[in-house]
């Protein structure tokens, strides 16, 4: 198997099974060795379980047994489908994160949602590397850029979609993963950190009929054929 952008090693963590197999799909791996963590493979593709608790826990896993048997990860990637904010990307389309930002980490009051920055409890962003960044956006140029929401409840209906755009208004897509994935990366030091998202739906009213999941896993896999050289 070929190195994903140069790196010695890259873990691709996704929420679910059905993200895994596209990703590896175009990486053109049919199926991953189960031994691929042990056994040093230059991409391991991950399926974490779905929200930031579950896509930490599982990328630390991963990021400190790698570094145990003395090949450890190079770069970090979450990915996977994501809903998008209309009139910043299309449904079908590509995103490529600057940074990965919980969006409903923090308290809510008389006064509106306070952030945990804004409270002094901590961060609630974290920025994507930029030299892997820099890759992924020549790579990949048509791509749409700008800040992913992670979120533990998915945004489904106008008021609430209002209220994030209030407080986000330069975010591009809505996930459940990438600041979690973020958080276990910067644990440690030398491994870079991304975000890529296809967008299967808009965010807001929650509309089932109108969501083109297999579209946003296309484009899924076509990004990463593209990543791998395939």
């Amino acid at each position: 198997m070929r190195r994903l952008l140069g790196y010695g090693r890259a873990l691709i963590v996704t929420a679910v099974e059905v993200e895994q197999s596209t990703v590896l799909a175009g990486l053109g791996i049919g199926e991953q060795a189960p031994d691929a963590l042990e056994a040093g493979a230059p991409v391991v593709v991950a399926a974490c379980g779905v929200g930031p608790a579950a896509a930490a826990a599982v990328t630390s896993q991963f990021l400190t047994v790698a570094a145990q048997q003395g090949a450890p990860f190079d770069v970090v990637l979450s990915a996977g489908i994501a809903g998008g904010f209309a009139g910043r990307v299309e449904i079908g389309g590509l995103v490529v994160g600057t940074e990965s930002i919980a969006a409903d980490l923090g308290a809510d009051g008389p006064d509106g949602f306070q952030s945990v920055d804004e409270l002094g409890f901590g961060a609630s962003r974290h920025e994507a590397d930029p030299a892997l960044l820099r890759m992924l956006r020549q790579s990949l140029p048509e791509a749409v850029g700008g800040p992913v929401l992670t979120v533990s409840t998915v945004t489904g209906t106008g008021h609430a979609k209002e209220l994030v755009e209030k407080r986000h208004p330069d975010a591009v897509a809505e996930a459940m993963e990438g600041f979690g994935v973020a958080t276990a990366a910067r644990l440690w030091p030398t491994t870079a950190f991304g975000e890529i998202r296809t967008i299967s739906n808009a965010v807001g009213p929650r509309d089932r009929a109108t969501w083109r999941i297999p579209q946003a896993l296309s484009t899924l896999r076509d990004a990463f054929a593209t990543l791998s050289g395939h």
